[in-house]
């Protein structure tokens, strides 16, 4: 099956090129299969309390050591900085979970329900960044897969709303087809939507968004201070922790602590 599939870690032209044909990418093998397991683990322990059903849970970073080192990861990391440049934050992380036989979700894009994003220009600006980790084989359709409409990102019009309204499908849908441990980085904008999961065991996948500077973050209203206090000097800085500068966000606001 056809994948907009990259190597991990630098930004190339040809990832560029991809990225904003498509409005997605894909590195495969970016965890191991015993790194993606502990993830599985540790998002089993967030979701312990829960009803099962569909849903997600923020901050999931502060507790749990093994989804803390995504936040920055090698292979991910200079994506997004090659998108946004040196200069932008961590607006939230998602632990989601589908459970077992659990249906196709509703279409949508990433953005803001108070605001919509299209309405800021055309084509609908890069103002959040998902990278998310697969922590379960995906590699056929119905394990509870990512489905994007390729381009998407640059229609000058919605997705009709009798389609949206019966979660029905369309015949550009684009089934994310990908083994464990890879990751999917896609635009706000791209139309999505989560795919069936006809498997038994639950679906977790790790979602780690990146934004400009001034966007407020939506899984927390303040950082922890005990993990600001025990985290590195550059997932500090993906808080948004930084001294705010002469004017907001203008000249005294010092980039990423890239090495």
């Amino acid at each position: 099956m056809l994948n907009p599939e990259v190597a991990p870690g630098a930004f190339t032209e040809l990832d560029r090129f991809v990225f904003e044909s498509w409005g997605y990418l894909v590195i495969p093998d970016v965890l191991t299969t015993a790194e993606a397991e502990e993830c599985y683990d540790a998002s089993a322990r967030l979701h312990a309390a829960r009803d099962k059903e569909f849903g997600q849970l923020g901050r999931g970073y502060e507790t749990e050591p093994s989804l803390e080192r995504l936040i920055d990861h090698p292979a991910v990391l200079p994506k997004v900085r090659g998108l946004f440049g040196d200069r932008f934050v961590l607006q939230s992380s998602w632990n989601t979970m589908q459970p077992a036989h659990g249906g196709t979700g509703g279409w949508h894009q990433d953005g803001s329900g108070a605001y919509d994003f299209g309405r800021l220009g055309y084509p609908v600006p890069l103002i959040q960044l998902r990278a998310s980790f697969l922590l379960t084989d995906q590699t056929r359709p119905g394990t509870g897969n990512m489905e994007l409409i390729p381009g998407s990102h640059r229609s000058t019009v919605p997705l009709p709303a009798d389609i949206r309204a019966a979660r029905g499908d369309t015949p550009i849908g684009h089934v994310i087809c990908a083994p464990i441990g890879s990751v999917l980085v896609f635009h706000n904008g791209v139309w999505h939507r989560t795919y069936r999961h006809d498997g038994d065991r639950d679906r977790y996948t790790a979602h780690y968004v990146y934004s400009p500077p001034w966007v407020r973050p939506a899984d927390r209203l303040t950082n922890s201070a005990d993990f600001l206090e025990r985290t590195t000097p550059m997932r500090r800085a993906l808080m948004g922790e930084f001294e705010r500068p002469d004017a907001p966000y203008g000249a005294g606001y010092d980039p990423l602590p890239f090495d």
